[in-house]
């Protein structure tokens, strides 16, 4: 084997945790390398989260224009010119692209592009994009190399040549029908997306709601929402078998509790879960142990198995958000620095990006009824706060889940500013404050946050078995 060129700190992988940890690093004097196969930053600003959000806005700008007339402004018929929300997307990418560039540069950090394989412990041997490999071994070593999308073992599925999250934010056109396999947020963000930009779009769901982990209320309004769209849902039904092309004609045969359906389309977008990018990488040479579902094993501190490597984000088992992932970042580097961070009890925040969004911080009601935790529980439908009044946005609702010590617990909303109103809550959460304090709080009007006022006065004084959680 080559000698290893020796650096201070490897990182394998640019996803948000690792690239910071490399940023921090050079910059305190480690000479640092980060290799990378593909995507320069992670996934986060290339295929997934911003990108996302991006063309979701575009879809969202289509909406309003088509019913401008409710709002005063007479417009002409709608078209969808997906060139240029394609183009638009890129751009936002090829900006991004170019600030990680300058923050490598400025930091002094060696961006190394090509993948790399472990070949002994704490030594990568790295194939070069542009040809040629290179050995390297890092005195601490990070890894942060993600998820990919899992593509379900149906038959014909994998010929068919589904679309994924990538490259479904690549399509230079709308779909004339879209089937997507799968009720998460992903696939619910881009199935309202594509219905937006003129697609015909059914959603095939092997549970029996959609958004699987949210209470029954939550996932029936999002149902509701859906339908009004006038996107088809399809809940309990099992994909049997699948022909054709995605991209041409596609023809699914599904199980219903009705009976055997077979629904004609002309693009497959799976969405069916993500799986971690951790095997053919050698990390067994490395004594890199995995879990039972493939993610590498790592404590509360991100230490895995081998001595002076650490893991980072969703290939570590960390819920995955890239702002979980930011936080891994800190918790590394606090440690490093002689603190005793870990990850145990974080209260993480997430929000869907549909239209109205969905947006929760800590318990949800059927969480709470299986951890035997008592709560209260308040709703407010998102229509009695005077904001929607101005905007005309009022479809879903509040709900909070406060505890017998009257400390909040938990929060959903389904609704406009969803994502904004839920980082109140949470810093409520954070500080130990009791729903008081947000019940009496002075509240800027006319904002959805000032819904949390009506909200807080309608918990119970007493805790009572909710109707979503027996569901």
């Amino acid at each position: 084997m080559t000698q290893p060129e020796q650096f201070d700190v490897l990182v394998l992988g640019s996803g948000e945790g690792g690239k910071y940890l490399a940023w921090h690093m050079a910059r305190a004097g480690k000479r640092t390398a980060v290799v990378e196969r593909r995507w320069i930053g992670g996934s986060c600003p290339n295929i997934n989260c911003l990108p996302s959000k991006n063309e979701i806005w575009s879809a969202k700008v289509a909406e309003l224009a088509r019913h401008g007339a409710q709002f005063g402004t007479q417009t002409g018929p709608v078209t969808i010119d997906m060139v240029k929300v394609r183009q638009r997307k890129r751009d936002m990418v090829e900006g991004l692209i170019a600030m990680h560039l300058e923050n490598y540069k400025a930091s002094g950090a060696e961006l190394i592009m090509g993948t790399g394989q472990f070949v002994a412990p704490k030594t990568l041997e790295v194939r070069l994009n542009d040809g040629g490999t290179r050995v390297l071994k890092g005195g601490q070593v990070f890894l942060n190399v993600g998820t990919h999308a899992a593509i379900p073992d149906i038959a014909g599925l994998d010929a068919a040549g589904p679309l994924t999250n990538i490259e479904a934010l690549e399509l230079d056109y709308a779909p004339s029908h879209l089937i997507v396999l799968g009720g998460g947020y992903v696939g619910l963000e881009l199935a309202q997306a594509y219905r937006r930009f003129g697609s015909r779009v059914t959603i095939i769901e092997h549970g029996p709601q959609l958004a699987g982990r949210e209470d029954p209320d939550v996932a029936a309004e999002v149902h509701r929402i859906f339908e009004g769209d006038g996107i088809e849902v399809l809940l309990s039904a099992e994909t049997l078998r699948v022909r054709g092309r995605s991209g041409a004609h596609v023809s699914i045969l599904v199980r219903t509790a009705s009976g055997d359906r077979t629904i004609e389309g002309s693009d497959i977008l799976v969405s069916a879960g993500r799986r971690p990018n951790t095997t053919g990488i050698g990390l067994e040479l490395a004594g890199i142990a995995l879990d039972a579902r493939g993610y590498i094993r790592v404590n509360e501190r991100l230490e895995t198995s081998a001595p002076d490597v650490w893991a980072i984000g969703e290939c570590a088992g960390s819920p995955q958000f890239t702002h979980v992932s930011f936080d891994d970042f800190r918790v590394i580097r606090d440690n490093l620095a002689g603190g005793q961070r870990t990850t145990r009890d974080r209260l993480v925040p997430y929000c869907m990006f549909t239209d109205p969004p969905l947006a929760r911080v800590g318990l949800g009601e059927r969480e709470a009824q299986q951890q035997g935790i008592a709560v209260r529980v308040a709703k407010l439908p998102t229509r009695a706060v005077l904001r929607t009044r101005t905007t005309g946005e009022s479809q879903g609702f509040l709900k909070a889940l406060v505890g017998t010590d009257d400390r909040i617990l938990g929060f959903t909303m389904i609704g406009t500013d969803a994502g904004e109103v839920v980082a109140v809550v949470q810093t409520a959460m954070l500080a130990g404050l009791p729903y008081r304090g947000l019940r009496d709080a002075i509240l800027t009007h006319p904002t959805m946050a000032e819904g949390l006022g009506p909200l807080f006065s309608n918990v119970p004084s007493e805790s009572v078995p909710s109707k979503s959680a027996r569901q």
